[in-house]
């Protein structure tokens, strides 16, 4: 091409948009930033495609729901409730199912992403917790990621609640008498919620305002303010050769990392339309319309706010009367430990960097086992959690099992308190144990299964040499106080 020649028109278009927005300086930067392997970064991937399954998903679904409770008689596909009277909220849901051409399977596929959103979103917490990616510079989108996982079970317990069935009903039942607990002002805040005596008229109209408008709208906006703050502090790695505090091994992000990211997410998207495709999840005409003198046989909440409700149902019975006000605090109590559990979880990283003074930055990821403390506390949360959830469904445990409904409770009350603290000493244990193993590696190598007899008739197995990387993935990190030892000169172990 000659020097006299006129740019194209594509190239004078990037031209003026170059000279306006800056987008090949942006592009030059951010495009090729390069971006780590490793599978465990894939989970908080499945919570962002998850997330778009839901917002897609959603929006086709608000083309036929009518969120009203103004009674209607339901005359449609599912004749074993034709000419009963019910919510127009429920018929919808209803004519979404048996009439709308694929809304079956779109609700399905919005309740099952809403299940592996949650999910993911706590495995990918887990996975940041026991790393200790959380540490300085990245407090703050910590308590960005804990932020969308409490706004994420709220956003759950509303769409849960818009069919109006008598499953969901149930739960609103809950949700009433939590309120009601609370002193002084629990009749005023269910007034204000339920817009009258329970069950009221608006309800479901104020939860779906919420559901897909201001939840979610806060949520994208604190998932785009996450990705950027993963982009200016640059991800995360495990220790490795080639890997400091200071750069990142991996693939760029155009056109490898776009490549394999836009593959995923259709992996993802595929296994949620094949999971609502072949299992069923919340078949709302099995339950029937709401009606508050009823309650469904074996009510249970989705699993992630099955913890909540298994606080309520061991705490017992316990009430107190003060100035002339009724405190019920088998309620009351179980209301205020749920959000100190996740108030926790949200302020762990500046709990942890004031116990330990640790005020440094730091990019490189921790193994879990070089972290006894942190570790513990981690599997000690989720014991809990395990524990609380069975205790959400004591009556289907007793029922499954054959036992008393007491029994389960009883036992659940114990386990509350000593599995979360035996689960932390043996997980500690167990961790420095593996510490030790490392050691002994790093020291007398790989074991080889090969057994060598020695000129004078002993028997030993030969022991390979690790290679450099595995001696610098074993040895990159500080070693815990507790198992420093001061040995005597003379004598190396």
């Amino acid at each position: 091409m000659s020097t006299g020649e006129l740019p194209g028109r594509g190239e004078r278009v990037a031209d003026w948009f170059d000279g306006r927005l800056g987008i090949h300086t942006l592009g030059r930067k951010y495009l090729r930033k390069v971006f780590p392997d490793h599978w465990s970064f894939l989970l908080g991937e499945i919570c962002l495609y998850s997330f778009v399954v839901l917002i897609l998903t959603g929006v086709y679904l608000t083309l036929f729901f009518h969120p009203s409770m103004n009674e209607v008689t339901y005359h449609g596909s599912y004749v074993p409730l034709n000419g009963v009277r019910m919510s127009e909220a429920y018929a919808s849901t209803l004519d979404i199912s048996f009439d709308v051409r694929g809304g079956l399977l779109m609700r399905q596929v919005h309740h099952w992403a809403a299940l592996v959103f949650v999910a993911g979103m706590l495995t990918h917490m887990m996975r940041h917790f026991f790393t200790g990616s959380f540490r300085k510079p990245r407090e703050v989108n910590w308590v960005f990621g804990w932020s969308l996982l409490l706004l994420a079970l709220f956003e759950g317990l509303f769409g849960y609640s818009l069919p109006d069935d008598l499953l969901s009903g149930t739960g609103m039942r809950f949700v009433n008498g939590a309120l009601l607990s609370v002193p002084v002002v629990g009749t005023y805040l269910s007034m204000f919620l339920f817009g009258g005596e329970y069950p009221g008229h608006d309800i479901v109209a104020r939860f779906y305002s919420l559901h897909i408008l201001v939840i979610p709208g806060i949520m994208a906006a604190l998932v785009v303010a996450h990705l950027i703050l993963v982009v200016y502090h640059k991800h995360t790695q495990f220790a490795g050769p080639g890997r400091t505090e200071r750069n990142v091994v991996g693939t760029p992000f155009m056109p490898v990392y776009l490549a394999k990211a836009g593959g995923f997410f259709f992996l993802v998207f595929g296994a949620l339309a094949l999971m609502a495709a072949v299992a069923s999840i919340n078949p709302v005409w099995s339950y029937g319309p709401y009606r508050a003198d009823q309650v469904s046989t074996g009510a249970q909440p989705d699993w992630y706010l099955g913890f909540a409700e298994g606080l309520v149902r061991i705490m017992p019975g316990w009430e107190i009367t003060l100035w002339g006000h009724t405190l019920v605090l088998g309620v009351l109590i179980p209301i205020v430990v749920f959000p100190l559990l996740l108030v926790l979880i949200g302020v762990y990283p500046f709990l942890e960097a004031r116990v330990t003074g640790d005020k440094g930055e730091h990019h490189l990821l921790d193994r879990p086992r070089n972290r006894p403390v942190r570790t513990g506390l981690g599997a000690a949360w989720i014991s809990l959690y395990l524990v609380l959830l069975a205790g959400g469904g004591n009556d289907i445990v007793a029922t499954r099992l054959h036992l008393s409904i007491n029994t389960v409770t009883w036992a659940i009350r114990i386990a509350v308190f000593v599995v979360p603290a035996a689960v932390f000493v043996v997980t500690r244990r167990i961790c420095l144990g593996l510490q030790l193993q490392d050691r002994q590696r790093v020291l007398q190598g790989r074991e080889t299964g090969v057994i060598k007899r020695l000129p004078h008739g002993e028997y030993v197995e030969v022991h390979e040499p690790l290679s450099q990387a595995q001696l610098h993935t074993l040895t990159a990190h500080q070693r815990p106080g507790e198992l420093v030892r001061h040995e005597p000169r003379g004598n190396p172990r």
